[in-house]
């Protein structure tokens, strides 16, 4: 995949994630087979579920968290901030009260929902390395190839599954420090560096 592509693919994760309506983050991912979209996704409630402004009205047992928390559920200030965030949790952190699927996982979902094969594809996405159940889930759906923004852990494991895995993975090519210089090897971006780097015009 050329810088171009990657430049491309990498605004259409963007505008996919654009759909999401997650108060914490909007995440969005793309999957590819032989260079053409075959799948997309992104992060949210299961397909006919409230998103969550509407939870604060309608889940009693949030309210009911929240008012053991001094804060008043019905306050419109938290109708725009993700549930976790409103009961005190940092990013990552009391996922037991999220009921999203993840960007990645749905883009996988929604390939096999439509009977089309994952086994053999690349997956885009606008967002660090996946948590460690989508990467299980990205592993054992066939997936050759994750593309990322940063190599950045969400949890403790998905650093050693990613790297016990053969799933390959790189950043996107536009997006590496890297990108221009033929070299044998870069810790960011996996690829190899030597002292004598070469300058190469964009693809």
């Amino acid at each position: 995949m050329t810088m171009k592509n990657d430049k491309w693919i990498y605004e259409m994760c963007k505008n996919v994630a654009s759909n999401s309506k997650c108060l914490s983050r909007k995440v969005g991912s793309v999957l590819v087979r032989d260079g053409v979209i075959i799948s997309q996704g992104y992060n949210g409630p299961p397909k006919g579920s409230p998103h969550c402004d509407k939870r604060y009205i309608i889940d009693p047992v949030l309210r009911e968290n929240m008012k053991n928390l001094s804060k008043d559920p019905d306050d419109p200030k938290f109708h725009k901030c993700c549930p976790r965030q409103s009961l005190g949790f940092k990013s990552g952190q009391g996922l037991d009260w999220c009921v999203a699927g993840h960007a990645e996982r749905n883009a996988l979902i929604n390939a096999a929902s439509n009977g089309i094969s994952t086994k053999g594809t690349k997956l885009y996405m606008d967002c660090n390395v996946p948590c460690t159940p989508c990467l299980v889930e990205i592993i054992n759906a066939g997936v050759e190839e994750i593309i990322l923004v940063d190599y950045k852990y969400y949890d403790l494991s998905s650093e050693y599954t990613l790297r016990t895995s053969t799933l390959k993975h790189r950043l996107y090519k536009h997006l590496c420090k890297h990108e221009r210089v033929v070299a044998a090897y870069c810790i960011n971006c996996k690829s190899t560096l030597n002292d004598k780097m070469e300058i190469v015009e964009d693809e």
